[in-house]
């Protein structure tokens, strides 16, 4: 499993993955932003306590995890450049997961073709 399309109407990150997790090996780690904070099988950066600050250790392995997160950051942005993941969907509700795999499989091809083979 790749790509999920979603469905209408708001629901967080944490309850799509919890939904699609049994696709997944188990024992698959994974890593995450902010949004998926106390889910075992995925590795999220530390958010600082009310009224406290972080450690200078904590921030190194926050921009460590951000590092290794950039890349799925950079793909979920050129998703949201085709703009309907990030705004209301206007057409009719049954094109809605063929458009959203239509436009990933852009994605896919232009960042193959940025890729050079080596």
């Amino acid at each position: 499993m790749e790509v999920v399309a979603g469905k209408p109407g708001p629901k967080s990150d944490i309850n799509l993955f919890r939904e699609q997790r049994k696709g997944f090996d188990p024992r698959q780690r994974f890593n995450g932003d902010k949004g998926y904070v106390g889910e075992p099988s995925i590795k999220t950066p530390q958010k600082k306590q009310k009224n406290q600050e972080l450690t200078p250790e904590q921030k190194n392995k926050n921009k460590e995890l951000s590092s290794e997160r950039i890349f799925v950051e950079h793909l979920i942005r050129l998703v949201k450049i085709f703009r309907v993941a990030s705004e209301r969907f206007r057409l009719q509700p049954r094109k809605y997961e063929q458009i959203v795999l239509t436009i990933c499989g852009l994605v896919r091809l232009r960042i193959g073709a940025l890729i050079l083979p080596t």
